[in-house]
């Protein structure tokens, strides 16, 4: 249990945690233990497939993901005939009765690929046993790669939601985040989409960059809003150790209220704008209804992930392979991929062990941080006893405004606070093993 309330007293942004454990907690699997074992007793009829594409044209200032900007064209061919490796030997593991509910592609940037390659991709997933089209797809693209011939390739397969990173539709802000466009190819990509006929458009935007004003952020919000996408992300603006904007101080002690601020503004322009706000980051037009099944995510339990980047979860294990940011890093990590023997495919190299406590904890947290809020039967159901005797520190939370129905659901102020409630809530073990990592 958390101890102290240092952690709420402190900045609202202190970390995204769009999964728990948090992957800098991973440490080597020794001995490592085969999929066939670790995936033997889960439930294996509605998994979710996530594939991972680590190449991207460009890496915005911002970016900690695992990802290789302008990788030449024999690497992404090689990427490919590994990946089709791997699928068959973690198929293998699973075993003939493993089926989809859902997937994504993610990355990177899935859309760097050409054409022939998202192809090739889809036939992959498609040996993996999802049934494309068939189950929800989520697939990330940007406004340089969201051109017509891979969006045609993308309908084809059944895509029922394209995700856009914009981030900012004035150019100059674009340029301050690292991430130089021009508002007309953002547009453009947009068009594209809409043209593609795909059901779910979702437009990323980031507020916090230097130089944004109330009013620069209003232009940003309007213009996506013109395209009435079906859902918005709106992510505060994070400066990480080994990124672009990293290397150098921020250097703005009203950075917090700053940013505060903005995502009052957009939370209001949203609501009026017809929009339910789902979490912290996510906003859903009211009128599109609740995806059949679960909400589009990567932190379930079933989750199977493809690629050098990609995490796995199962109910006991998260897993995945090695993890950096820094280019060079990066690079040797995605080489020692491309270099495996097919047979390693066979078993979890990276990972984390939840027990009972932290099974629970991963559960709360994942639904605290949502608007809904906690489902206490559901917990009960689960785990065999109400959220609040593992969790009485949650009436602090509502002590402090931030959370009704004792400590189970926030109130807006606590979900504006949930990058600082989210770590707070953060175990001692999670905590230690992120300490010790080393940035690389």
């Amino acid at each position: 249990m958390t101890s102290t309330d240092t952690g709420l007293d402190g900045s609202p942004y202190q970390q995204y945690l769009y999964a728990y454990p948090h992957k800098t907690s991973y440490r080597p699997l020794r001995p490592r233990p085969a999929l066939a074992d670790v995936w033997r007793a889960e439930a294996r009829d509605a998994l979710f497939l996530y594939v991972h594409v680590p190449f991207c044209e460009m890496r915005c200032g911002f970016c900690n993901l695992f990802t290789r900007a302008n990788a030449p064209a024999e690497q992404v061919t090689g990427y490919l005939r590994q990946l089709r490796r791997q699928a068959e030997r973690v198929a293998d593991a699973l075993g003939a009765d493993a089926g989809y509910a859902r997937a994504a592609f993610g990355g990177g940037t899935p859309t760097y690929l050409t054409a022939d390659e998202l192809t090739e991709l889809f036939d992959i997933a498609t040996a993996m046993g999802a049934r494309l089209p068939g189950v929800p797809l989520s697939v990330e693209t940007s406004p340089a790669t969201a051109t017509p011939e891979r969006l045609a390739v993308l309908a084809a397969h059944g895509t029922t939601r394209v995700s856009i990173g914009v981030q900012s539709f004035l150019d100059a802000e674009a340029r301050a985040a690292g991430r130089p466009q021009r508002r007309a190819e953002v547009e453009a990509a947009l068009a594209a989409i809409r043209e593609a006929r795909i059901p779910v458009l979702n437009i990323d935007l980031i507020y916090g960059i230097d130089g944004q004003t109330a009013d620069t952020w209003r232009q940003s919000l309007d213009a996506a809003l013109a395209w009435r996408p079906e859902e918005l992300y709106l992510y505060p603006l994070y400066v990480r150790p080994l990124t672009g904007l990293g290397r150098r101080a921020h250097g703005r002690a009203d950075w917090d209220a700053q940013r505060l601020e903005l995502y009052r503004q957009a939370v209001a322009t949203l609501g009026a704008a017809g929009y339910r706000q789902e979490s912290m980051r996510q906003f859903r037009r009211a009128d599109v209804p609740a995806p059949d099944g679960p909400d589009y995510c990567c932190q379930d339990d079933g989750m199977v992930g493809l690629g050098c980047g990609a995490r796995s979860y199962t109910t006991s294990l998260h897993y995945s392979f090695d993890y950096a940011v820094g280019v060079s890093e990066v690079r040797a990590v995605l080489d020692d991929y491309l270099a495996r023997p097919a047979d390693d495919f066979r078993h979890a190299e990276f990972g984390f062990t939840l027990d009972g406590a932290e099974q629970r904890r991963r559960w709360l947290l994942k639904s605290l941080l949502r608007a809904d809020g906690v489902d206490a039967a559901a917990y009960r159901a689960r785990f065999g006893r109400p959220p609040a005797d593992d969790f009485p520190e949650l009436g602090r939370l509502v002590e402090r405004g931030w959370a009704t129905d004792g400590g189970l659901r926030l109130t807006p102020a606590g979900l504006a606070r949930s990058d600082a409630v989210g770590p707070w809530l953060t175990s001692a073990r999670v905590r230690d093993a992120m300490t010790g990592y080393v940035p690389r």
